[in-house]
């Protein structure tokens, strides 16, 4: 041919140079229709990391670095290079000879119908079945002295422990040490012993190969082996071996957390109450291409405690090795997830339970009020101005768990507010009908131990005092047992003021409607009656005087009183002729509805959700939780909302000077009024951390001497309760603890 041309040998060979080049360059500039497939399919489906493959090309033209996905397109998929670390051409195209046998190109099926097909990226896993003898739950010793931190590692790939104790080893931490083993034959026994003998403080246990990393830490967590430590790392024998950089990403995750420097980040981690979880730089993901198959997963997983996701882009740790604190465990443990919600091992890459879990995180994070925090930005988290604490932290209680021979005759034999509690049923799919743990119980507060042991557990949560609810009507009191057993009982301590529950007692539980059951009245001279009532309740000792002076008596509804100037001011002359002198009287603010004058008393008490709902926040039928059932004819509204609009400035304007600020726990009344309930959806604990720290950190200093009142301690029949419950044990009170500055 050269010679037909006329070219020389030498310069044909640098012409067909040339002209490869060029024809190169053209069809990278030009793409061709498989080429714009691939392209187009990762601009809509993600699936390519650009950093990882350019890694891959270190000698290549600076034109094709810049514009890397095009080289993949072009040159990349055939010459056996991968997208990202998830995702390997060949390995795709042996695994699914279909494909490969249709000659498309693999990166574009995977994303367009692989994924959702569950086609595997990998060689399946061999997965040997636990043996009967070996129990399919950890062992876990009491331990009397703990270390203030926990480490997990979960061990599948065994060649890869050695290095993760070394790391453990370069930092100066003290931990107590988790260890649970994959069980993968009979080499994971004799590891087993090998352990025992080498780490004989550790807690070592074989497990099923199930759930990856996530369920054996899970498994731990619902059995209680974190509590009472001030973080937990968790680690893995990660290798990702569909990763060409598995390893890399590996010791990147685990230099992150663990170093010389480790104590120290480490506290400043524990510092922060914002952060919730602390992972390496690089590995906290917030793009909505991180969702892959996980979406419908997490939102199932979140429905599980009545919450949505924060936003459409995920937001989580990614690799799932970090320091984490009690109170996202906390959350993490009250999805309540058990070893048969996990599927069996199939070595699929995404789209597991364990893949929503993970993403979970992060989202149980934001939901507190939190964040993940990256190694960098921990090493220089700004300055941040201490929030407000509040100068004294009130709880309402209700006193009437016990029997009375009234509430026999209206309600039945034997009623109580458990009573109430426990035939409750549920309104719609995954409504959390809260139950008492074990901690108190179904208590029956005519033992006044039970009431020592709710002190304990205020005072430990920084709670100064219960405004426990009195039910005066003159010539008769109602629920008075517990606080006058209180009161012969001098050694109980147990800090209290009064409320008088001054409305009548109706059917339907609301105090407004219904057939009257007891009723309130005002005869003449009740403002002395009612002084002498209570003055030796005012005179014992564990009787609250906030101010330092003045015992403090709540009036629920001031303005019920026939003549609401007149009578307190009787009241407050009554108090002084019989010797109790100056008492600080206060009002519950919803009751004030008519805008009367704030100076009536000498402070109002918001109590969430009244005067904070707004019929807007309601979710109608399009909107209301799943499985709402047909007949229900009561409300359900938005509870982040409501407490969102706690710190709204128009609603706070509207607020009297001498207000004392409000918070609930959740809200739910379907124990009393079933189908009819209200009902805050979407109240959790979580919920609950934030409302308390954006209160915290925009309200309290203007709330009335600093105060917050929270409604209510122990209201389980309407789910207004601080006391530990069965699906969020202690939350509740370690979210009041924070605010509270209780260590």
């Amino acid at each position: 041919m050269q010679h037909i041309l006329g070219i020389p040998r030498a310069g044909f060979h640098q012409f067909a140079a040339l002209w490869a080049g060029i024809e190169t360059l053209f069809v990278f500039l030009f793409l061709n229709p498989r080429h714009r497939m691939i392209v187009a399919a990762v601009k809509k489906h993600g699936g390519f990391d650009r950093r990882f493959y350019q890694a891959q090309l270190p000698r290549a033209q600076r034109l094709y670095r810049l514009f890397a996905l095009r080289h993949y397109a072009v040159f990349g998929e055939k010459s056996g290079l991968s997208p990202s670390g998830q995702f390997n051409p060949a390995t795709y195209l042996r695994l699914n000879p279909d494909v490969n046998d249709a000659g498309v190109p693999p990166l574009w099926h995977w994303l367009t119908k692989g994924q959702h097909e569950c086609r595997r990226l990998e060689d399946p896993p061999n997965t040997p079945r636990l043996p009967d003898h070996i129990p399919k739950l950890p062992t876990i010793r009491v331990r009397d002295i703990k270390a203030r931190n926990a480490v997990h590692i979960h061990v599948h790939y065994p060649e890869v422990l050695n290095e993760i104790l070394a790391y453990l080893g370069g930092t100066s931490l003290e931990f107590d040490l988790f260890v649970t083993i994959s069980y993968r034959g009979p080499e994971t026994l004799q590891l087993t012993e090998d352990l025992q003998v080498e780490l004989p403080n550790a807690e070592v246990n074989i497990v099923e190969n199930r759930g990856r990393d996530i369920l054996p830490f899970i498994t731990l967590l619902n059995q209680g082996a974190f509590e009472g430590y001030e973080a937990v790392c968790k680690l893995h024998t990660k290798r990702s071996t569909h990763r060409v950089d598995g390893d890399r990403w590996r010791k990147r995750l685990l230099s992150g957390i663990l170093s010389r420097n480790s104590q120290k980040l480490l506290q400043k981690f524990l510092n922060d109450p914002d952060s919730a979880v602390w992972v390496a730089d690089g590995q906290l993901l917030q793009s909505g291409k991180w969702w892959g198959e996980n979406k419908e997963n997490v939102d199932k997983l979140l429905g599980r405690i009545e919450l949505k996701r924060h936003s459409e882009n995920p937001y989580f740790p990614s690799g799932s090795m970090y320091w984490i604190k009690p109170f996202t465990l906390g959350m993490l443990a009250s999805l309540q997830l058990q070893s048969e919600d996990f599927e069996e091992e199939a070595g699929l890459l995404d789209g597991t339970l364990a893949h929503a879990v993970e993403r979970a995180v992060g989202e149980l994070a934001l939901a507190s009020g939190q964040k993940v925090v990256e190694t960098s930005k921990l090493k220089s988290l700004p300055t941040r101005a201490d929030r407000k604490k509040p100068s004294f932290i009130s709880a309402l209680y209700l006193p009437q768990f016990h029997r009375t021979e009234e509430n026999d005759t209206w309600w039945g034999e034997g009623y109580t507010e458990w009573t109430g509690v426990n035939s409750a049923q549920c309104q719609f799919d995954n409504q959390i009908l809260l139950r008492p743990a074990s901690a108190l119980g179904e208590y029956d507060l005519t033992d006044t131990s039970v009431m020592k042991n709710q002190a304990n557990l205020a005072q430990d949560a920084g709670i100064d005092a219960f405004c426990v609810y009195h039910y005066w009507f003159g010539e008769k009191c109602m629920l008075e047992r517990p606080i006058d057993g209180l009161l012969s009982s001098r050694s109980t301590e147990f800090p209290f003021y009064l409320c008088w529950a001054n409305e009548s007692w109706r059917r339907n539980w609301d105090g407004l409607s219904g057939e009257i059951l007891i009723d309130q009245t005002y005869p003449s001279g009740f403002e002395l009656e009612l002084a002498k009532h209570t003055a030796r309740y005012m005179r014992d000792p564990r009787y609250q005087k906030p101010d330092g002076l003045r015992p403090r008596f709540v009036i629920y509804r001031p303005l019920s009183l026939p003549d609401p100037n007149k009578n307190i001011a009787r009241l407050r002359d009554a108090w002084r002729d019989i010797g109790v002198g100056e008492v600080e009287l206060g009002g519950v603010l919803f009751h004030n509805e008519s805008g009367a004058d704030p100076d009536l008393v000498d402070f109002w008490i918001e109590m969430p959700p009244h005067g904070l709902f707004d019929p807007r926040d309601l979710l109608t039928r399009d909107a209301a939780p799943k499985g709402l059932r047909k007949n229900f004819e009561g409300i359900v509204y938005d509870y982040a909302k409501l407490a969102s609009r706690s710190n709204d400035p128009n609603y706070v304007q509207s607020l009297p000077h001498n207000c004392i600020r409000g918070a609930m726990p959740s809200w739910d009344n379907t124990a009393r009024r079933g189908r009819l309930a209200h009902i805050a959806h979407g109240a959790t604990p979580a919920g609950f951390r934030k409302w308390l720290q954006d209160l915290s950190e925009h309200a309290i200093e203007d709330s009335y001497r600093s105060e917050l009142m929270i409604n209510a301690w122990n209201e389980w029949g309407e789910k207004a309760v601080l006391e530990p419950s069965d699906r969020f044990g202690t939350l509740n009170l370690a979210a009041v603890r924070e605010i509270a500055r209780k260590k």
